[in-house]
């Protein structure tokens, strides 16, 4: 008996949570701002999805663009279950959450689902000029692009002591730096494949591959969604409208309407 009241005690406020939404006829979904190509003002992927997420689930969307704390548990704690004390948020629903077991398990607030992509490191390069890659040293003296604080400066600043260090240009955007490799201005890029394609596309001028280091996850990260842990039933409808959208194939054209190819974990 205790154990069925402690049940009910969960159970019901999050299905009071889910006909809130339900009677507000909205889905307020959190997408990290300036974050191309799943996230602009003017659209992206995560959008997208959001969207369609909202539609099977019967409901209009608002979209709530938000600028990204130090830690994903900041973003979390802003967009999920508390608010930010400026009063933004928090949203229904927050996109792009790193699905990692050691994270998941940090994060008592919130409950993580739904792997919707892997994501990976790649170098880009103008084939002109650096017409061989056999490795990282093929790049000495030649100018590399990488975007500022993210794991692509990181590993490339720190790669053999420091040895590319003096030919590594800092952009603000990964956009920025595959927009100047476009036109001329640098050899080679360092970035995430889906913003390599969604800029490069299938442009012979540069190729793409995979490449090596240390502190590298070689074989990428996960991204999912996140809701608020007791919000179990919004969950699995959620979980339930993205397996549709895999299974349908709107998911693959998604992505692909952005030029970027999808890889379902």
């Amino acid at each position: 008996m205790a154990i069925l009241c402690t049940t009910l005690m969960v159970a019901l406020p999050a299905r009071a949570d889910l006909e809130k939404i339900q009677k507000s006829g909205v889905l307020r979904v959190a997408v990290y701002d300036n974050f191309a190509p799943f996230s602009t003002k003017t659209g992206g992927i995560d959008i997208d999805l959001a969207d369609a997420l909202a539609k099977k689930l019967g409901l209009k969307l608002t979209v709530m663009p938000f600028t990204a704390g130090e830690e994903v548990g900041d973003d979390l704690r802003n967009m999920v279950w508390k608010g930010h004390y400026l009063g933004y948020g928090p949203a229904d629903l927050l996109l792009h959450v790193p699905v990692d077991p050691q994270f998941v398990n940090e994060q008592p607030q919130v409950k993580v689902f739904a792997p919707y992509h892997t994501e990976t490191v790649r170098l880009v390069r103008n084939v002109e000029k650096v017409p061989q890659y056999n490795g990282m040293s093929s790049l000495a003296g030649k100018q590399i692009g990488v975007e500022k604080v993210s794991i692509s400066a990181i590993v490339l600043l720190g790669e053999e002591n420091g040895r590319y260090r003096d030919h590594v240009k800092i952009f603000t955007t990964p956009i920025e730096a595959l927009e100047k490799l476009k036109s001329g201005e640098l050899d080679a890029v360092l970035a995430n494949r889906s913003e390599i394609e969604s800029v490069l596309g299938n442009d012979a001028r540069f190729e793409m591959r995979e490449v090596s280091f240390m502190r590298l996850p070689r074989k990428g990260w996960t991204v999912g969604m996140a809701v608020k842990k007791d919000n179990a039933p919004l969950a699995k409808l959620l979980q339930d409208a993205t397996d549709e959208l895999f299974a349908s194939g709107e998911m693959a054209k998604i992505f692909a309407k952005h030029g970027v190819q999808i890889v379902r974990p």
